[in-house]
């Protein structure tokens, strides 16, 4: 660009000459350096520091990870652990019962068997007592009819006659009798 001044000389906006693309191009090199500087002493550092925040996040995810799969598989065998423990507690119940109703039909058997026990005895007692009333009734019936007996005897009957109606008697009534 060029402007022409108050007294029609030229004068120019930027004054490109020699000086100034030599002070220009000093001024890139100065600035490249400077960058290659900074780029070491502070870009590097601030990139290993990004580098290492982001390995250290990416092995914080990693252990989460591991984490949250071990705790889902401690979870599936807890799981399976009380799913276990029902089944055994079931069948300790189920074993339980089991030996609850084979107590209970023993307790019953025996208390049949006692039962059994306590009627057999009622029964031979009163067979016993049946034969002895038996026996008291023969011993009232043989006190009554040799009563009898030595009455209608001692009016008509002499001694020998005597003997052999207790003779018949007895004979009548044998053993038979007596057993009964």
């Amino acid at each position: 660009m060029v402007f022409l001044s108050v007294n029609g000389s030229m004068t120019r906006l930027f004054d490109l000459d020699w000086q100034l693309l030599a002070d220009s191009v000093l001024m890139i090199i100065a600035i490249f350096f400077l960058f290659l500087i900074l780029s070491y002493c502070l870009f590097n550092p601030a990139r290993k520091t990004l580098n290492g925040r982001r390995d250290k996040i990416r092995s914080e995810l990693d252990t989460a990870k591991q984490a949250m799969e071990n705790a889902q598989s401690l979870k599936k065998e807890y799981e399976t652990k009380l799913q276990e423990i029902d089944k055994e507690a079931e069948s300790i119940l189920s074993e339980a019962r089991k030996k609850a109703l084979a107590n209970e039909n023993q307790i019953v058997a025996q208390a049949r068997e006692e039962a059994d026990r306590i009627l057999e005895r009622a029964r031979v007692e009163a067979e016993l007592e049946k034969q002895k009333m038996s026996d008291d009734v023969k011993r009232e019936i043989i006190v009554v009819a040799s009563l009898m007996a030595g009455k209608i005897v001692s009016a008509s009957v002499d001694t020998a006659m005597q003997n052999q109606l207790i003779d018949e008697t007895l004979k009548e009534m044998g053993d038979k009798t007596w057993l009964n």
